[in-house]
């Protein structure tokens, strides 16, 4: 099959490496949370050969992701899991977990989902990285932002750039200690996350 291409990866995928290198440094193995086409699997991988990367994605898109990893031949790049945010996650656990673009596509009880199913799959000190658009104080940090989240509404009512401070406070409700706050390219943002152990949970 003609292998699917998402052109804001080419374009993001060298901003959100230069972070990932930092915060996954001491990390062997990631979740990747809705590979989408495959294109940063493939390019992070190849990126970051000490870590054993994991897709993850509804079993929909799995074909195309396929298509990118039996291209590229990585040895650390995993077939893609079945993975609904309000099903079943996997048994494994892993010191880090990537998602790109995803929070804004849930319904906010999706999100919820997220990060409880984050929680269960994460050691402890594993660190997750989130990479999408945030509003701070309920305000758009842009008008392309603005204009992003009429769009997204229009196609799904329940879907929308999510707030910053919601966010976070879901996170800590699942375990998860606030690290970072970088500021990417084209309005977006990198937050990283730290996973508390059972104790201090």
């Amino acid at each position: 099959m003609d292998k699917p291409f998402a052109e804001a990866c080419e374009r993001n995928r060298g901003p959100i490496l230069e972070v990932l290198r930092g915060a996954f440094a001491d990390c062997t193995s990631v979740l990747e949370i809705g590979s989408g086409t495959g294109q940063h699997a493939v390019y992070f991988a190849a990126a970051l050969p000490h870590l054993v990367w994991q897709t993850s994605e509804l079993p929909v898109n799995h074909a195309g992701i396929r298509a990118w990893l039996e291209d590229a031949q990585l040895p650390n790049l995993r077939l893609p899991l079945a993975l609904d945010v309000a099903g079943d996650w996997p048994v494994e656990n892993y010191d880090a977990a990537f998602t790109a673009n995803t929070l804004h596509i849930m319904a906010w009880p999706l999100a919820e989902c997220f990060f409880r199913g984050v929680r269960g799959v994460l050691a402890p000190g594993a660190v997750l990285a989130a990479y999408g658009p945030f509003n701070y104080g309920g305000a758009f940090t842009s008008e392309s932002n603005a204009q992003f989240d009429r769009w997204l509404k229009s196609r799904d009512p329940a879907s929308g750039i999510r707030d910053f401070d919601q966010v976070c406070a879901l996170a800590a409700a699942n375990g998860l200690v606030f690290v970072r706050d970088v500021p990417m390219p084209a309005n977006n943002r990198t937050l990283l996350w730290r996973r508390l152990s059972e104790s201090a949970a």
